[in-house]
């Protein structure tokens, strides 16, 4: 049983694997740069400016502004995944801990008006260091004055499952999301559906 459950965003509480995906893949093109989707999705579930490195962008700077605006305009493709607000009235205590950045957060989180449930919110620009590294759990650990066994974190990605253990934090994976529990073998626990979350609150 946990006291406080810490969510990921992209394809944990929000499903934008359409948006992320195709708006990189449509930014890349305008670069002369061909990828099919299925090759672009290793950049789910780390921040952007990691994924324009992996594909050795050279005018990151850029092309990550381009990216973050042409993502917000398929906002009306992303939706809060069903259960999700029904499991955030009912834990007394969650937290976000996400690779987005703050503009990213600005413009792809916040409009969905569900901020305001969360203790603390931990994005890509609060810590010098990011998924899988464990910095960014770690600090909303710091924010919430919660130790490691009394927290889960949920997410759909391996990256939130390095962070989680190496902050020593259990990780319950977001089927909803992952799709899948390949590689994820040493999730501590996999939710099919958002409500399965409650069973493991501490009331």
């Amino acid at each position: 049983m946990y006291k406080t459950i810490i969510f990921d965003v992209d394809g944990t509480i929000l499903d934008t694997e359409r948006a992320v995906l195709h708006s990189l893949q449509a930014v890349l093109a305008e670069e002369g740069l061909t990828y099919e989707l299925a090759e672009l999705r290793f950049v789910l579930g780390i921040t952007g400016a990691a994924a324009l490195e992996q594909l050795n962008i050279l005018d990151e700077e850029r092309i990550l502004a381009n990216w973050i605006e042409r993502e917000a305009s398929f906002i009306d493709e992303v939706e809060v995944f069903d259960g999700i607000h029904k499991v955030l009235h009912a834990i007394p205590e969650s937290g976000v801990v996400t690779s987005k950045n703050s503009l990213e957060m600005d413009k792809g989180f916040y409009p969905f008006g569900i901020h305001d449930h969360f203790e603390a919110i931990v994005c890509a620009s609060d810590t010098e260091n990011h998924k899988p590294h464990p910095d960014p759990l770690l600090k909303s650990l710091e924010i919430l004055e919660r130790e490691p066994h009394e927290v889960i974190y949920i997410g759909d990605s391996s990256y939130d499952m390095k962070c989680a253990h190496a902050a020593g934090v259990h990780f319950g994976l977001a089927l909803w999301g992952a799709k899948s529990t390949e590689g994820f073998e040493a999730a501590e626990c996999v939710f099919e559906k958002p409500e399965d979350i409650l069973a493991y609150v501490v009331k």
